[in-house]
């Protein structure tokens, strides 16, 4: 923690599940309870392939990072509903490209923030804020957004696997009021847990708003997402939207889905 961050004194709820600390346990990770097990392995049985679409998700947040950075010289990005930290997280892949590249991280599970305030608060380009990415005004005007993010400069604003954890009713305001803070140029990155299956969509989400005490969102389906997109008048960058495991894939060695029961769905596109 750099000096003058205050720390998050919040209680930390170990017995009930966590969407960060169940991603983290899908990631192979130790920052979780028995309570994120329970709920992973009840996951599990309705949908087997989730470690193998959590570590593909995962992947292609290294891929979309070090895209945007090399090839759209993007060198501020907002890092919606974080998570844990893990190898290889944004600031890391970024300012490999350009030590210069400014990463936010917004987060509002105390967890993750008193891991990533030691882990990822590295250096005075990075900064992890205790927030819930719905309150857009809050976050934007918190001094260390202020600080990293420069409003006349594009930025990439990353909704990596997080909108399926919000209501419907949140997605399009959540999305319009980040959209009218950035400038032509912005690149969104914008991906969710679908299904083409209702059966699924609806066994999935009914498990996790039981875990989460009705705080979840929803698995959708691939046109809610490709809607998003078209909402915001985005431009879809090549190849377009997809299962993100393939989205310019530099390998074919991944873990492999032995079935499509769900995806992690979306893509990039850019503002006008």
């Amino acid at each position: 923690m750099r000096d003058g961050a205050k720390p998050d004194f919040r209680t930390i709820d170990t017995a009930t599940p966590s969407v960060a600390r169940m991603y983290d346990w899908l990631l192979g990770g130790i920052d979780h309870y028995e309570a994120d097990r329970v709920a992973c392995a009840d996951l599990l049985e309705i949908v087997p392939d989730s470690q193998a679409l959590a570590l593909n998700n995962r992947d292609f947040l290294r891929r979309v990072v070090r895209y945007l950075a090399e090839e759209h010289d993007m060198r501020q990005f907002i890092d919606h509903g974080s998570g844990l930290p893990t190898m290889d997280n944004v600031h890391e892949v970024a300012q490999r490209v350009d030590p210069s590249c400014r990463v936010v991280y917004i987060d509002s599970d105390p967890i993750v923030l008193a891991h990533g305030r030691s882990k990822l608060d590295r250096n005075d380009r990075t900064a992890v804020l205790s927030a819930d990415m719905r309150d857009v005004e809050s976050t934007f005007a918190h001094p260390d957004v202020k600080r990293l993010i420069r409003p006349d400069e594009p930025t990439a604003a990353l909704f990596v696997s997080v909108l399926h954890c919000i209501k419907d009713h949140e997605v399009l305001p959540l999305l319009d009021q980040v959209k009218q803070r950035l400038v032509p140029g912005s690149l969104f990155v914008i991906c969710q847990l679908v299904s083409d299956r209702a059966d699924v969509r609806d066994r999935v989400t009914d498990l996790m708003r039981e875990a989460t005490h009705d705080t979840w969102g929803r698995v959708r389906t691939k046109e809610e997402v490709v809607s998003y997109f078209e909402h915001l008048g985005l431009d879809i960058v090549e190849p377009g939207l997809m299962n993100v495991t393939g989205w310019r894939a530099v390998s074919d060695v991944v873990p492999r889905q032995r079935t499509q029961d769900w995806e992690e769905w979306g893509g990039v596109g850019i503002l006008r």
